[in-house]
């Protein structure tokens, strides 16, 4: 997968995870998930695709924001890395001189409505004031959130004060920080700001933010807590029954959006401020129930329907069909991995993402193809032809891998992994003239590129050496399993784009394809590697080989590269590799060793008390997308039966396990087909 291993040695016991310990009961229904415990605190994302808001357990806070694909350096001699927003989410209430905390409230709730893609906090201060905090990443509005606030007082005179904060992150340099009410005709918009540049000074950063009031806008006033840090602040009197409600809206905007992201934050909350606050929050609602027109509803199994619909919910708030852009590991949760793209976007979250939506699906795929000339380039500075795309990618589609990690150099089955991803986008929507302008122009320069990487062997095979497979404990690998199949399957399809398109194929396409070569144990098992002696791996690699590649077909084969590479798999790997055993095992009818293995793939991994996805059990930085796609493709495309053909999404020999009494995938493909397991 994608964390960076030095090759280690190894002790490999018997790991056993009991589920029932392993898993926190979650409370609430089939679209919230309820807590009422902070003891142990993982939060969960708010996101529209182009940033994350992670709230805190602390009402009115937020951690941090996180931005899409807005990029600087990590460090004066390292790699890019993805920015921290300057975050305006946060409020701070004060009621008679005491601060509002989890140390001075009781009731204390939180609600992740994945519905609504709504994050609500509420609280009760002592016994005087009840709380409701809901914060949206606005779906209708990338660059900007809300948090819109309720206030119940269930005494007379209550005096409370409430501050609005911008807060910079310390790294930022040239901060500039006001406060103006500007003014027209008929209105005063009042703005607290903050403009900065980014640590390396790739990037200006401009943040604006504003409450929204009901009835009349009480006194505000600026304070300057300190040279990063500002506030907005009003005062309030409040009676017993008196209901109170306000918003704090903000936005945030970059130079690499927007050539001038300062007046362009501002545009973007005086829209909200001036009458359209309800307007852009039933946009959101509206948007994201389009969005749930492609689901999964389990039956019988309320923990499994919750697991599941937050994988999918994080999939969605991680990506939308307008942006060009494609998913982090960690999504919009966290800086993990530096927000760089893997093959995780297109082996394990792109799968579900296309059976439900094909628009997002497309956007992702317009990432790679809009970074495909340095791929070129990339290829020709290292001797090859076509394209050569990078393991780990930013917003300049180069090489983005710290170049201590051998992933970087030697990890180039990714390359076969975008144009499966192309071809199977045409499978499912059979857009032919997509496939002429970007589906075939990709998959050729990949094949291309395959072509020359190979190498021809004295008797006429071919073999694809010094590679780092899927396994990537095992370096400089020779034949390793994956990377041969992956490209195998690329050639293939190249040659079937060619086909559709009427376009004679390079005929060495189909030479390399069938004489790549794969090796086996006396006993029949595949090697994950041509000098392969049966050492532990990191994740599933030869098991990829049936699904999804699906050119080991044999059942007797599969089951028996299934049941050696089980027990080789290290217990600190990622999440990923149990949901292809599950599939593998559910297509082989085989239900109830597939649910073991579906839970197996992320219940270790889950983290209260929202039941976030760490990347392994051993891990604790979550929410772990790229798990997330491997357990909705259990489900999908193991449970479901579900299969990505050349005649579109088909159905074929379906399970269902016992603890579940139904399953239904609706919004499938471009005809929003459901499919029913019973």
């Amino acid at each position: 997968m994608i964390s960076y291993f030095n090759k280690i040695s190894l002790l490999f016991g018997c790991v056993l995870f009991v589920f029932s310990s392993m898993a926190q009961k979650q409370e609430g229904d089939e679209w919230n998930i309820v807590t009422k415990d902070y003891s142990s605190y993982a939060g969960i994302s708010v996101a529209n695709g182009r940033i994350g808001i992670v709230p805190s357990e602390q009402p009115g806070k937020t951690k941090s924001i996180i931005l899409n694909h807005v990029f600087d350096k990590e460090s004066e001699n390292g790699v890019s890395k993805v920015l921290l927003g300057i975050n305006f989410a946060n409020l701070e209430i004060v009621i008679h001189g005491d601060t509002l905390s989890t140390k001075n409230c009781s009731r204390w709730k939180q609600v992740l409505n994945m519905k609504e893609a709504a994050f609500i906090t509420s609280c009760r201060y002592r016994e005087d004031v009840d709380f409701t905090f809901t914060y949206y990443a606005l779906r209708g509005m990338p660059y900007s959130g809300m948090i819109d606030v309720k206030v119940t007082p269930l005494k007379d005179n209550i005096k409370m004060q409430v501050a609005g904060q911008i807060i910079c992150p310390a790294e930022y340099k040239n901060v500039d920080s006001a406060y103006r009410v500007m003014k027209d005709l008929d209105a005063r918009m009042p703005v607290l700001q903050t403009i900065a540049d980014s640590p390396f000074g790739k990037h200006q950063l401009a943040t604006t933010a504003s409450f929204i009031f009901q009835d009349k806008t009480p006194d505000l006033r600026h304070q300057v807590c300190d040279s990063l840090h500002h506030e907005l602040v009003f005062d309030k009197n409040l009676n017993r029954g008196e209901n109170y409600q306000f918003a704090w809206t903000g936005a945030v905007c970059t130079s690499q959006d927007f050539s001038d992201p300062k007046s362009e934050s501002e545009r973007l909350v005086i829209y909200q401020l001036l009458g359209n606050k309800q307007v852009v929050i039933d946009r959101h609602k509206k948007l994201w129930n389009d969005l749930w027109q492609g689901d999964i509803v389990i039956e019988g199994d309320l923990e499994s329907q919750q697991d599941v619909r937050l994988a999918l919910y994080h999939l969605y708030s991680f990506a939308r069909d307008d942006s060009n852009l494609s998913i982090a590991p960690m999504g919009l949760s966290s800086q993990g991995y530096n927000g760089h793209v893997f093959w995780d976007t297109e082996l394990w979250m792109y799968p579900p993402i296309l059976v439900f939506n094909q628009a997002i699906a497309k956007s992702l795929l317009n990432y790679r193809f809009d970074r495909l000339e340095p791929a070129k380039i990339k290829a020709q500075n290292y001797g090859f032809d076509g394209a050569m795309f990078p393991w780990e990618s930013d917003d300049t589609g180069e090489e983005a891998t710290p170049t201590w990690a051998l992933t970087g150099t030697f990890e180039h089955h990714i390359t076969a992994d975008i144009g499966i991803a192309f071809w199977n986008y045409y499978r499912i929507t059979g857009d032919k003239q997509w496939l002429a302008s970007k589906g075939y122009p990709l998959l050729k320069e990949v094949a291309d590129f395959w072509v020359s990487r190979a190498v021809k062997n004295n008797d006429g095979s071919y073999s694809i050496n010094n590679v780092v497979g899927a396994n990537e404990f095992y370096h400089h690998a020779n034949d390793n399993a994956f990377t041969n199949g992956s490209v195998k399957t690329v050639l293939t399809f190249a040659e079937k784009a060619a086909g559709r398109l009427g376009i004679i194929p390079n005929s060495m396409w189909s030479e390399v394809a069938d004489g790549l070569m794969f090796y086996y144990t006396k006993d029949g098992v595949t090697k994950e590697n041509r000098e392969y002696k049966g050492e532990i791996i990191k994740q599933a690699d030869v098991n990829l080989l049936a699904y999804p590649l699906e050119i080991v077909t044999d059942l007797k084969a599969i089951r028996k590269d299934l049941e050696y590479y089980e027990h080789k798999m290290a217990p600190e790997g990622p999440a990923m590799s149990h949901s292809i055993l599950s599939v593998l095992y559910s297509r082989m009818g085989e239900a109830e060793k597939a649910y073991e293995l579906f839970k197996r793939a992320y219940v270790p991994n889950k983290r209260k008390p929202f039941g976030a996805l760490s990347e392994s059990a051993y891990s604790n930085n979550p929410y772990f997308a790229t798990g997330a796609g491997g357990m909705l493709q259990a489900v999908i495309f193991g449970f479901g039966g579900l299969h990505l053909t050349d005649k579109g999404i088909e159905q074929k020999n379906p399970c269902l396990p016992k603890q579940w009494k139904r399953l239904t995938i609706k919004g499938v493909g471009p005809d929003f087909k459901i499919f029913e397991v019973k």
